[in-house]
């Protein structure tokens, strides 16, 4: 196997993982939003809150949706270009645990470690 290639396994293999793993974020943010919730580190109101928790159920699987199928359809610098914006996201998610009494264990552990994952992959599948 050429080095070019183990580069491609491991930047679309990591694309997938984290396409799959972000769709699965947001099923379970639709079908047991409470539990998703406290996962992510601010836990829902018990009573409230299910607007929102929808939002961010349909926001998560639509961006794993759509992470696959820009592995499947497109190229690798579409993907990069795509996984360096949703950097973003867990980016923001590290703001907001740490501004609404999450603790800083989840924010940086969970959150930013996975910003810089994702950007991590950005740069390799750039490298492509």
């Amino acid at each position: 196997m050429a080095v070019e290639d183990g580069l491609s396994f491991i930047a679309y293999g990591l694309a997938v993982v984290l396409s799959l793993f972000v769709a699965f974020i947001g099923a379970r943010f639709l079908l047991v939003p409470q539990a998703a919730a406290a996962g992510y580190g601010v836990p829902a109101r018990p009573d409230g809150d299910p607007a929102y928790l929808t939002v961010k159920g349909l926001k998560d699987l639509t961006f794993g949706l759509l992470g696959l199928a820009l592995i499947a359809f497109t190229t690798a610098d579409a993907v990069a270009w795509f996984m360096l914006i949703v950097a973003l996201v867990p980016l923001g998610d590290t703001l907001i645990v740490l501004r609404n009494g999450g603790t800083k264990a989840v924010a940086f552990g969970i959150h930013f470690a996975t910003a810089v994952v994702v950007l991590l992959d950005a740069a390799l599948l750039f490298a492509l």
